[in-house]
């Protein structure tokens, strides 16, 4: 008999209460101590995950860079800096190469900051200040009141904006890149006779984003 006098039956095995409870106690903590080994592992786990992001991050924003530093024409070290982080975050944010960006570049102004095409287009995107102005409106872009699309910073984040614009529009890469080039009217007056735009300037930025990808992109 129990100290208790008192006895559960469990399983076909009989046991007093106060070992019952011990019993229940050791599960309880047995319990915890697992749910806490499990919290401890995914925190361990969290934190090299995010030791890996930023050393992706890290490594993605020096193989920018090395490309900047290669092309770029007048820019100082700080210049070329920031045009990476730029380039880094502006193709993350809207989910393009950041390799594709750089070759749209070196196509359009071979990292010329000061560049201006007959037409008005400026900066290293060469962008037409009223489409830049308007994009930048759209996408919550801050206009400086001075440099406008002189500012490199400016020019790659109006530039990829619209990029994205036109690939959202036309849902096809080479479509987006000729009409980012010669324009979104000429190019829709091409499709309405049934006729297929210049692919000129796709294949120059098509080669030279296979180059960058051959040279500096993943393993």
């Amino acid at each position: 008999m129990s100290l208790t006098g008192k006895k559960v039956k469990t399983s076909g095995i009989i046991i007093s209460r106060p070992v019952s409870f011990t019993f229940l106690l050791i599960y309880l903590l047995q319990g915890a101590v697992i749910a806490w080994l499990i919290w401890q592992y995914n925190q361990h786990e969290n934190v090299i995950l995010q030791q890996q992001k930023k050393i992706e991050e890290l490594e993605q924003k020096v193989k920018i860079l090395d490309i900047i530093e290669q092309y770029q024409i007048g820019f100082d070290n700080n210049e070329t800096a920031q045009l990476a982080n730029v380039v880094y975050d502006e193709s993350n944010k809207f989910g393009l190469d950041p390799l594709l960006i750089l070759a749209v570049i070196i196509s359009e102004s071979a990292f010329r900051k000061s560049q201006t095409s007959d037409m008005g287009a400026e900066g290293l995107m060469q962008i037409l200040p009223s489409t830049a102005q308007t994009v930048a409106s759209k996408w919550g872009i801050l206009w400086p009141k001075k440099g406008g699309l002189g500012n490199p910073g400016l020019n790659v984040r109006v530039g990829t904006a619209y990029l994205f614009e036109l690939i959202l529009k036309y849902k096809d890469i080479k479509k987006a890149i000729t009409a980012y080039n010669i324009g979104t009217g000429v190019t829709e007056e091409y499709f309405s006779f049934g006729a297929t735009p210049p692919a000129r300037y796709y294949d120059k930025v098509r080669k030279i984003y296979l180059e960058l990808k051959a040279r500096f992109g993943e393993k």
